[in-house]
């Protein structure tokens, strides 16, 4: 009798035929991405953007900035989370989970990245794309190093306040992304008066201030840390102050700018925006006196941080809603239309119907010699 001959056996953690399909759909939507594609990764940038705000600032509000008290190591003898002299364990896993997220967000705006160098809406790459997706990663990086230093100076209230506005920085340019990625690149056509974007103008310049104070409220307050942190040497109730006269400069400023175009019919993602801006605006002040007159309780500091994120997430696409630079456009493929001598291309806005099968989109070419 003849032996069976011993069947293959495949690796039960070898991923699966499904798995490895999806796998190559993921590559291929990175290495060739639609426009869809495309908004969806650069929509990816900032959500991450955002959250490493967010998983930042529970760091320093739960006084786990010195849980890891060494970097790029946790400790001088351990890599990973590892218990230090002097801090409870759970401080050191919250600053080394804030890490690990970090690793995790790089990998994503790499991604990004790669994604944006590939992208090629009309034939051709676009470099303004390209240079807003670089600044992810290179700013990721960025904050590692500053993170370094945060870590290694004890948290200088200086280097805590850089760290955060750095983080802002990149944020601003995963929103533009976000933005420019749906756009053509036709020279900006105002949609509103001048008076209005003037007003826009100036409350993104408002909101960018009112971080920075707020940083400095931070580091001025007990909040900046354990009680042998250092802090900026002011008295907090004039920092603070200063913090809330700006709050109330960014809504004197809001107020008739979201008003102004809801008077004069202005495009109706530029009004949402306003109104959604002015009301997050209210919503922070009442947060930022609650947390004041409760003698600062660190989740609703927490809440106040995040929200001042959304704030300036909204001033931005604010500020690109009052402008259009045309319709994202690609080009058509129509190799027999494309061979005929003078034929050139037309290029198709994103969203036009598909071409009839066999034959070419009327108007999809035209021959002869085109305009001087």
């Amino acid at each position: 009798m003849g032996s069976v001959p011993d069947q293959e056996t495949q690796d039960p953690r070898a991923p699966g035929p499904r798995g490895r399909a999806l796998a190559g759909r993921a590559v291929e939507a990175v290495l060739d991405p639609s426009p869809a594609v495309m908004r969806r990764l650069a929509l990816a940038g900032v959500i991450c953007t955002a959250g490493i705000i967010a998983t930042g600032a529970a760091v320093r509000l739960s006084e786990s900035g010195l849980g890891c008290p060494d970097w790029p190591e946790c400790t001088r003898s351990s890599l990973v989370a590892a218990h230090s002299a002097g801090d409870p364990m759970f401080h050191t896993w919250i600053e080394f989970g804030n890490r690990l997220v970090t690793v995790a967000i790089t990998l994503i705006a790499v991604v990004v990245f790669v994604a944006a160098w590939r992208f090629r809406p009309g034939g051709r790459r676009r470099r303004d794309l390209v240079w807003l997706a670089a600044a992810q990663p290179a700013g990721i990086i960025a904050q590692a190093l500053l993170g370094g230093i945060v870590v290694l100076t004890k948290l200088n209230p200086a280097m805590v306040s850089l760290h955060f506005l750095a983080s802002i920085a990149v944020l601003a340019a995963a929103v533009a992304l976000h933005v420019r990625c749906t756009e053509g690149q036709a020279p900006a056509r105002p949609l509103v008066r001048t008076d209005l974007r003037l007003l826009a103008y100036g409350v993104l310049a408002a909101v960018a201030l009112m971080l920075a104070a707020g940083t400095v409220v931070t580091g001025t307050g007990p909040l900046a840390g354990a009680g042998a942190v250092p802090r900026f040497h002011l008295p907090l109730a004039g920092a603070t102050q200063f913090h809330a006269d700006i709050g109330w400069l960014l809504g004197g400023l809001a107020v008739p700018l979201a008003v102004g175009l809801w008077l004069t019919h202005a495009p109706a993602p530029a009004v949402r925006l306003g109104w959604a801006l002015l009301a997050m605006i209210g919503l922070q002040g009442a947060i930022g006196y609650t947390q004041y007159f409760t003698g600062l309780p660190a989740g609703l500091v927490w809440v106040h941080v995040c929200g001042s994120t959304l704030i300036w997430i909204l001033a931005l696409r604010l500020v690109f809603a009052l402008r259009d630079r045309g319709s994202l456009t690609t080009v058509t493929e129509q190799p027999e239309a494309a061979s005929r001598p003078g034929a050139r291309p037309v290029l198709a806005r994103e969203g036009d119907p598909p071409e009839p099968p066999g034959g070419l989109r009327p108007g999809s070419f035209v021959t002869g010699p085109g305009p001087r």
